[in-house]
């Protein structure tokens, strides 16, 4: 039995454990009521098959009976688990998103064996201790964005990462699909975003200062059908897909595609390095019409609130030497580049919003002036989200000196490609999303947290998962568990809880980074990375 010490991330509370509990075996049966559909499937289908139990239909009330159950006087995702001795195990949601999120902890309260995907002792029986838990999250936003433009991570690893999101119960995937190194999804009316732009000749390994090139194409991409089963199979995990198209820089995979697209009549191909591309989409009514017509498409097949529009790291060089360019900043007087960005952000997000939708982007949206309705993610630091709450818009906090897991997780000179700050699993536990300077009001237009992997230096699923794991499981607690103030919290009480949480990565089959530092074959000796030394890593 596992004690509640080793749950990741921590619930709110605790009545028990005591030594003794309930056992499951071969006749334990599973009841659900009406909206707890989806996480009976979900149990029969992953501890039932770890564990060698076909949790038959119940009945309700029944001992011997793992029972599910709604109670909408509970937070819509808050849940209460309780384990009765010799009886059975009930959980009662506040939405069927509560009852997946109580069954998550009931998995790791029967073991790492549980994680797998086949019994590997058929006779060994699997308990749980007598206990209540009462759990309910702090953000409603606790996102992973994912960069499958920069390296493509086929379709089977993103529905793997979603199961890992599952895991540490983060409910928003932030699926970053287009960017100057790659168009990653299929757009019917469009088709060369994906025949030209979803491939590049050849890629840097490394740093974009490397020497180091891999001499063969990458890309890649998904069919619509590929994304509908993305969405759906988040949607049985309750998580949110919220998908980036990127406008109006690092746009040039898809200038390569369509040449119109772009401010000079110069031939593009589809960036093969790293960094800030200074192709950037023209300001015409040609592009906008473009983009309405991939986003027409985007609605259809992502349902989410949400849709992220980029914005960031848009040279604006082109657009200052571009006659067109200046002509269209005098017809529109937005005053110059920045107030062009901010014309062009602001018509997708009154486009957003007719269709019911929200727009949401980096914080470079704020420069030129923010954009009415229009969500941030505040990335370079924590000031774009205290300007943005102060000025009444919801923020995501996920800024890079804290949260970016591309960035390194040691200064040793094993660590595989460095690259940024140096953020090790204890900076990522001490990190605080909501500002200190922000008043209550002003901090309730904090959606939540957002961690986020960039893939420039990952160049397959073996090397994200090393950046990710262990810190994505610290980000968890932080986005979903009430903890004290970063100086307070007890780093060496998740350390001691992540001993366990290890052997449930392993029998997942993650590649994470062991707390004594790269094995051998993860490390990649003499591939130039960016050393940068980083600011104190906690406000």
């Amino acid at each position: 039995m596992t004690s509640l010490a080793d749950l990741i991330p921590a619930p709110r509370a605790v009545e028990g454990p005591s030594p003794r509990g309930f056992v499951f075996g071969v006749d334990t049966a599973l009841w659900g009521a009406p909206g707890t559909e989806g996480t009976q499937r979900w149990l029969r289908s992953t501890v039932g098959a770890a564990l060698g139990l076909s949790l038959p239909p119940g009945q309700e009330g029944a001992e011997n009976t793992v029972t599910l159950r709604l109670d909408d006087t509970l937070d819509p995702e808050g849940y209460r688990l309780k384990v009765t001795l010799n009886w059975g195990v009930e959980i009662t949601g506040g939405g069927s998103a509560g009852v997946f999120w109580g069954a998550q902890s009931l998995r790791q309260l029967l073991g790492p064996d549980a994680f797998r995907r086949a019994p590997i002792d058929p006779g060994l029986e699997y308990g749980v201790q007598h206990q209540t838990i009462e759990d309910a999250p702090r953000f409603r936003w606790r996102g992973l964005m994912l960069d499958v433009a920069r390296h493509f991570m086929p379709k089977d690893g993103v529905l793997r990462y979603l199961d890992l999101m599952a895991a540490h119960k983060l409910n928003v995937f932030h699926f970053h699909l287009t960017d100057d190194q790659g168009w990653r999804i299929e757009i019917e009316r469009y088709p060369r975003l994906t025949e030209v732009g979803s491939w590049r000749a050849r890629t840097k390994f490394g740093h974009r200062a490397s020497p180091l090139w891999e001499e063969k194409p990458h890309g890649g991409y998904y069919t619509q059908d590929d994304i509908r089963e993305i969405v759906a199979y988040a949607a049985e995990r309750h998580i949110t897909v919220v998908p980036e198209i990127d406008v109006p820089g690092h746009s040039q995979a898809a200038i390569a595609a369509y040449p119109e697209l772009g401010n000079t009549d110069t031939s593009l191909s589809v960036w093969d390095t790293w960094g800030i591309s200074p192709n950037v989409l023209a300001p015409t009514d040609n592009t906008l019409r473009f983009y309405e017509g991939v986003f027409e498409e985007l609605l259809e097949l992502f349902p989410s609130e949400f849709i992220h529009v980029g914005g960031d790291e848009c040279l604006k060089d082109q657009w200052r030497a571009s006659p067109a360019a200046q002509a269209r900043i005098k017809e529109l007087g937005v005053g110059d580049e920045d107030g062009l960005q901010s014309w062009f952000i602001g018509h997708f997000d009154k486009w957003l919003t007719a269709r019911g939708r929200r727009l949401i982007g980096w914080d470079e949206i704020l420069e030129g002036g923010l954009a009415r309705g229009a969500a941030v993610s505040s990335w370079r630091g924590y000031e774009g989200g205290i300007t943005a709450a102060r000025a009444g818009h919801d923020v995501v906090m996920c800024p890079e000196q804290q949260v970016y897991l591309d960035h390194r997780q040691h200064e040793g000179a094993d660590e595989p490609v460095p690259i940024g700050y140096v953020r090790t699993l204890e900076d990522v536990y001490r990190f605080e999303p909501v500002p200190a300077e922000l008043t209550s009001a002003e901090a309730a237009h904090v959606l939540g947290t957002q961690a986020n992997l960039w893939t420039e230096v990952m160049e397959d699923q073996a090397r994200v998962d090393y950046q990710a794991f262990p810190r994505l499981s610290a980000f968890a607690e932080v986005a979903w568990s009430d903890l004290p103030a970063p100086a307070e919290r007890d780093f060496d009480g998740f350390e001691r809880r992540m001993v366990r949480h290890y052997e449930r990565l392993d029998a997942l089959g993650v590649s994470y980074r062991p707390p004594a530092g790269p094995r051998p074959w993860q490390r990649r000796p003499g591939v130039l990375g960016r050393p940068i030394a980083g600011p104190p890593p906690n406000r």
